[in-house]
């Protein structure tokens, strides 16, 4: 099972929790790496398992994964996951968003926001959407009179950026996921991370950071596509 290791005890209260792990096109880590670095939050307890469901083939010779997510600290503000992979194995996924809430508990958060991608046909010209549904609908209908876009169709929401609002929900903390459009879910979407980042902003009354630098890497990918 998964094994959780405290560093610190931050001294918070109250925070906004922003939890969201490695998805298709790389949406939950990139948003959750840029906070972290922006924000400069100081990392303090560790979730790690111990046995990993796969090893990775560095061409001629394997590496042993390291599977390990770290939560960090701001001022007001708890951030988890970002890194690489999500848990494969059912129990530790159940075991892991158990963790994220009852950290959220231990620190009275009244809020968990979760993203990641939000894949679609439709032609997305250099600037997706970003999408969010919520724990119940009187949120969901706040959320649209500040001009908010909710998620259009009913869907299925795998992993851990699906699972944690499921959690949230089961324990009475008020949880949001919001889902940036892509295209192609196999190369790392630095505008559907943009997208929610602004959206994030938005509705949390604080700034994140400057996405200058994510610009100019989704500028590089797309360079790399047109040669």
């Amino acid at each position: 099972m998964m094994e959780f290791s405290q560093i610190e005890e931050p001294q918070i209260e109250k925070p906004i929790v922003i939890a969201a792990m490695q998805d298709m096109g790389n949406v939950g880590s990139i948003v959750v790496n840029f906070i972290n670095n922006s924000l400069k939050t100081k990392k303090f307890r560790i979730a790690k398992t111990p046995y990993p469901t796969y090893v990775v083939d560095e061409g001629g010779h394997i590496n042993l994964p390291n599977e390990s997510w770290e939560y960090k600290y701001a001022d007001g503000l708890i951030v988890f996951g970002g890194g690489t992979g999500q848990p494969q194995d059912t129990p530790e996924l159940y075991a892991l968003c158990q963790d994220v809430i009852d950290i959220s508990k231990k620190y009275s958060a009244k809020f968990i926001y979760t993203l990641g991608g939000f894949h679609t046909n439709r032609v997305l010209d250099k600037n997706p959407k970003t999408f969010v549904t919520s724990t119940s609908i009187d949120l969901t209908k706040q959320m649209q009179g500040l001009g908010v876009l909710t998620t259009p169709q009913k869907s299925i929401i795998t992993g851990f950026n699906g699972l944690i609002l499921g959690f949230a929900k089961q324990n009475g903390i008020q949880g949001m996921g919001m889902y940036g459009e892509l295209n192609q879910p196999e190369i790392p979407q630095y505008r559907a991370a943009i997208s929610i980042i602004k959206t994030l902003e938005k509705l949390t009354y604080r700034k994140l950071g400057d996405t200058t630098r994510l610009e100019l890497l989704a500028q590089d990918i797309e360079k790399s596509f047109e040669n």
